[in-house]
């Protein structure tokens, strides 16, 4: 199994054991999120020393106010690491506004351009700004992983567009009857889950500190919502990873 979205940088257990718990629940790759200059170095370290772990790499848009908006150019060396597969997460953050709105927007298109330099996906953060997200969305002609996937109302877009939709813990929440309406709608191929570690623990371990084992309770979740047997849902996810975040 992958885990397509995790800060392992921001686990109190630390990096090394969670990974090696994952390793022990069957949860051999990872995709490690780093959210500003230091926690992306951070990232890169963890996936230089761990196989199977691999890193997306971006600042956050709760930081587009502050100093790590002016270190894109430092951003952009670090996503030349081999090891990084992802620029991200980035979006807009309507909901908490620990940014003004023009801000985010300002650091969200750049980070779109740095993706489209590269030619790397990217993961987006996109949170009661659905119609801002897509419109900015609209130019890229790169790959788009919409992370923690918590807008139905963004659905039409993705399906049109053929975005990857990821998952997270939330799905398996007793109200989340629309998100799993929303899994259900996204096609086999474009289907990804993320623990979103150390958030939004799943329904079966909800109140702890979440981590890459518990990606296992979202497929299952997924699996249900879908009507597929857990274990072609694994495969057919694994498949999709790789091929969004050009894995090996």
């Amino acid at each position: 199994m992958i885990d397509t979205h995790a800060h392992l940088d921001a686990s109190a257990d630390g990096a090394a054991a969670v990974i090696e718990r994952a390793h022990a629940a069957g949860v051999t790759r990872i995709v490690a999120i780093g959210s500003g200059i230091e926690s992306c170095r951070n990232a890169l370290a963890v996936a230089d020393e761990h196989e199977g772990v691999y890193a997306a790499l971006g600042i956050h848009p709760h930081q587009a106010a502050g100093n790590e908006a002016a270190r894109v150019p430092e951003l952009a060396e670090l996503l030349r690491h081999e090891r990084a597969v992802a620029v991200g997460e980035t979006g807009l953050d309507f909901f908490r506004d620990y940014a003004p709105h023009a801000d985010q927007r300002t650091l969200f298109t750049r980070q779109l351009e740095l993706a489209s330099d590269l030619g790397k996906p990217i993961v987006i953060h996109s949170r009661a700004a659905d119609a801002d997200t897509a419109e900015a969305l609209e130019g890229f002609g790169g790959t788009v992983i919409l992370h923690c996937f918590s807008s139905p109302e963004l659905l039409p877009v993705a399906l049109e567009r053929g975005y990857y939709v990821s998952f997270a813990g939330n799905v398996t929440y007793p109200k989340a009857v629309e998100l799993r309406a929303a899994a259900a709608a996204v096609p086999a191929d474009r289907i990804l889950a993320e623990t979103d570690t150390p958030y939004l623990a799943p329904q079966p371990v909800r109140g702890r500190e979440n981590e890459p084992e518990n990606v296992v309770h979202i497929l299952a979740t997924l699996a249900e919502a879908r009507g597929e047997e857990p274990e072609a849902l694994e495969a057919r996810i694994e498949a999709n990873a790789a091929a969004a975040f050009s894995l090996p």
